[in-house]
């Protein structure tokens, strides 16, 4: 049997008709399975970490009044070095109070939701894979759902966050439950059981729904297609903290997830402990996404089109693909949460309207580029 350490020397590419390879084969430095070559992934990475700032201050300043670069950056070094701003105090209030927090929620959610779509993808090995076919929204919005029509009382006492973040673990584990096989977690299985279980607790959402009062509708579907629009300061703890931990966790697991994708047989034969690896990427994913849920709502697409971009830019190396997903998603969704902003202005729309106007189209193309139809990868 291999040492452990050979899995570092895997390639991250599905074995053809889905048969496992016998030997993974070294990769080439300059072989990415990806449109970049290896030499470009670095400067992608570099060149998405320094936009990512940016997209932040300059989305920051748009809104129905509009704040220049600069104010924003101020207001933010003053914070940060704990000395008044030189600016006028509404001006810090926007910036400060309204639109910050929203900004970099947004950017934590697409950020976290790209890592638990990688987390997922390499547990089925499945490009389809994502948090809302495995059930997690939905269990997340029946029990969100449940506290806005029935109020606290409904889902033990919790409020709004608490019992999505409850909901959406709840639906998760119940998913792993039902996906295994005489105590071994398969693929196959567990689509299908989180696929029933998304039913499920999409059925009591709409009864639910059935009995909500006119003036609770508004606040239901909102939070169904999800948005940025009551974000503060304290909704960002949970959600970055989830981030940080399950993301530097899987960059220093690369390797294994690499080995994973190639095939039970084959993680094995590398010293990898199938079953259990996949039970913790299940709760890891699980983890990220009912934080991420639990403070802006469903907003669907962000986790399935990125990491596929990515992986079409980079290829299916994790070590390669995770960075670039992280800040690919954080930079999307922000974007995103900017043109919902500003289409409805002085309102606005849930994003879950945009992510999938823009994901939909997206995805396909992706599909068609990256010949997904036919290969399965």
């Amino acid at each position: 049997m291999r040492s452990e350490i050979d899995i570092d020397d895997a390639v991250v590419e599905a074995p053809p008709n889905g048969v496992d390879t016998a030997d993974p084969v070294p990769p080439s430095p300059q072989r990415t399975d990806g449109v970049l070559p290896g030499a470009a992934v670095p400067v992608l990475s570099v060149v998405l970490l320094l936009l990512l700032p940016v997209t932040i201050v300059v989305a920051t300043g748009i809104g129905a009044v509009g704040i220049p670069a600069d104010e924003v950056w101020e207001v933010v070094s003053a914070r940060l070095l704990r000395r008044s701003p030189d600016v006028a105090p509404e001006v810090e209030q926007i910036i400060w109070t309204f639109r910050l927090p929203r900004v970099l929620l947004a950017a934590v959610f697409g950020a976290g939701l790209a890592v638990a779509v990688v987390c997922l993808q390499a547990v089925v090995r499945n490009p389809l894979a994502e948090p809302y076919i495995l059930g997690a929204a939905a269990g997340a919005s029946a029990a969100a759902v449940a506290v806005i029509v029935l109020g606290s009382s409904a889902v033990l006492g919790l409020g709004l966050s608490a019992a999505a973040f409850l909901g959406a673990l709840a639906s998760l584990l119940l998913t792993l439950a039902l996906g295994q096989r005489a105590g071994q977690v398969n693929s196959t299985r567990l689509i299908l059981a989180g696929v029933a279980v998304g039913y499920v607790f999409s059925a009591v959402t709409s009864f639910l729904q059935l009995q909500a009062e006119p003036n609770q509708l508004r606040g239901v579907i909102f939070w169904l297609l999800g948005s940025f629009a009551s974000a503060e300061w304290s909704d960002l703890a949970i959600p970055t903290a989830a981030l940080v931990f399950v993301g530097g966790w899987l960059t220093v697991q690369g390797p294994k997830m690499n080995a994973l994708v190639m095939g039970d047989d084959t993680a094995a034969s590398l010293g990898s402990r199938v079953s259990r690896s996949r039970v913790w990427l299940l709760i890891l994913a699980s983890l990220v996404t009912g934080a991420c849920i639990s403070v802006a709502g469903g907003i669907g697409f962000v986790g399935l089109m990125i990491p596929h971009a990515a992986r079409l830019a980079v290829g299916p190396d994790h070590r390669r693909l995770l960075p670039v997903a992280v800040l690919g998603g954080a930079i999307f969704l922000v974007g995103v949460d900017v043109i919902a902003r500003r289409v409805a202005a002085p309102g606005e729309l849930p994003l879950g309207i945009f992510t999938a106007a823009i994901g939909g189209p997206a995805f396909l193309a992706i599909m068609v580029r990256n010949n997904t139809w036919a290969s399965g990868r």
